[in-house]
């Protein structure tokens, strides 16, 4: 390249991703990037409960999951193949990696969902999933919690799991399949610790974070709408074509949003305060049926909320 080339290059704009991608990794681990990483991981925890109320609902859980993961897979491809770099040859694996982990988290999620109320089952799995996670963080990354985090840990497990008991025992449907539900959200839970620090180490194998999260959602985007097309082909009382596709054009959108946030976060600060931050989102669920839904909250699940978000807090200020 000549002098008067290299001078051109130099004065081409920056792609906006690619500043970006420089930014995200100039400020990983500093005092910008844990406060950037605080900021998404409440986003993810806000966009996460509007997330897992676009998969309950009149359709079936299987068809929402399809439809969702069809269209943030076709958002994701012109940016996977067109846009970001490529990923590096030793990417391949890892995304293999992360595709048969999220295809068995959502298979877990989907059994949990057909056999037991939402309001039950969701607390346990979220609860479930940063206590593992913190620990696989420890034996991955060498993180480590301070006996004060350890305890906003417990506080938010003890609402977390004090709103399904308390849950469960209001319920009067599904009784009958509610023990396997159970255990299959505590399934659940374990694959969300699985992914949460596979991933967390995908995103920081690449040299762009933008990378991983275009060919994550590519890649992760091409099972569940082939499963999904089949079970729609054998319903007899087929859903209409319209709403569907509407649910998962907006579940796409907010998975971007929400699963990205999350990513980011453990990229740019400890991914076990990333996973128990996330976990506010059952607080947010609840406010989105407060103020939209108009679903009653009560003294009782109130305060249950209040330890969940207290738990976070202890958590974040104990670092």
């Amino acid at each position: 390249m000549t002098d008067t080339e290299k001078e051109r290059a130099a004065a081409r704009p920056v792609p906006w991703g690619r500043e970006m991608s420089s930014w995200i990794t100039s400020v990983e681990g500093t005092p910008t990037g844990a406060t950037v990483a605080l900021i998404l991981a409440l986003l993810a925890a806000v966009l996460h409960a509007v997330f897992g109320a676009l998969q309950k609902g009149r359709h079936d859980p299987l068809l929402a999951r399809g439809v969702i993961d069809a269209s943030y897979g076709l958002m994701a491809a012109p940016f996977a193949l067109f846009v970001v770099p490529w990923p590096e040859p030793h990417m391949w694996p890892i995304f293999a990696g992360a595709f048969v982990i999220h295809s068995l988290y959502k298979w877990a999620v989907l059994a949990s969902y057909r056999r037991g109320a939402y309001t039950v089952v969701y607390p346990v799995m979220r609860g479930t999933g940063p206590l593992f996670t913190v620990i696989g963080a420890w034996l991955i990354f060498d993180e480590t919690f301070s006996p004060v985090q350890w305890i906003g840990v417990a506080v938010l497990l003890s609402g977390l799991y004090g709103l399904a008991a308390y849950n469960m025992a209001k319920i009067t449907v599904a009784r009958d399949t509610l023990v396997p539900a159970l255990w299959f959200a505590v399934l659940t839970g374990l694959f969300v610790a699985l992914y949460t620090t596979y991933d967390a180490y995908g995103i920081r194998a690449t040299a762009d974070p933008f990378t991983f999260l275009a060919w994550f959602f590519f890649i992760d985007g091409l099972l569940y709408p082939v499963l999904a097309a089949r079970f729609y082909a054998r319903l007899e009382d087929k859903p209409t074509l319209g709403p569907l596709a509407l649910r998962g054009v907006g579940g796409g959108l907010v998975a971007f949003a929400s699963f990205g946030s999350i990513m980011l976060a453990t990229r740019l600060d400890q991914v076990g305060e990333a996973a128990v931050l996330r976990e506010t989102s059952t607080v947010f669920a609840a406010l989105i049926g407060w103020l939209f839904l108009k679903e009653s909250v009560g003294p009782r699940r109130l305060v249950l909320m209040g330890l969940i978000a207290a738990g976070a807090v202890i958590v974040e200020v104990g670092g």
